[in-house]
């Protein structure tokens, strides 16, 4: 599988959001990154070779460059992805999978799963 690094990225352009999410993740133990949008996030990316998180959390629906762009962009790289949105999107969501994410979830999510799905790429 793609990178290996100890830490999960959070890319989400609602800071509430990106940082709750990065507070679930500390308290189960995982190591977070946020990113306020997918733009910084491939900036980072493209910054330092040697930055590679474990896996991607991103939102679907973003200004500037959207998660499934994003997804797009680092298509070569098999880094695990799961996709969070408020939005109802069976397109979106089709998208998301059919371009190798491992998981798909509505906002409001369930921690568990989320942190289960994070848990089983990372190992």
């Amino acid at each position: 599988m793609g990178c290996t690094g100890k830490f999960v990225a959070v890319v989400d352009d609602d800071a509430s959001v990106a940082r709750s999410t990065a507070r679930l993740l500390h308290a189960a133990g995982i190591a977070a990154e946020t990113f306020a949008s997918g733009d910084a996030f491939l900036a980072r990316m493209q910054a330092a070779a040697a930055y590679c998180p474990a896996c991607v959390i991103l939102d679907v629906c973003m200004p500037g460059t959207s998660g499934l762009e994003v997804q797009r962009r680092l298509a070569g790289l098999r880094l695990p992805l799961i996709f969070i949105t408020a939005h109802e999107w069976p397109e979106a969501r089709d998208r998301a999978l059919a371009g190798g994410a491992v998981g798909y979830l509505r906002k409001p999510f369930d921690a568990r799963q989320l942190i289960g799905m994070v848990r089983r790429v990372m190992q």
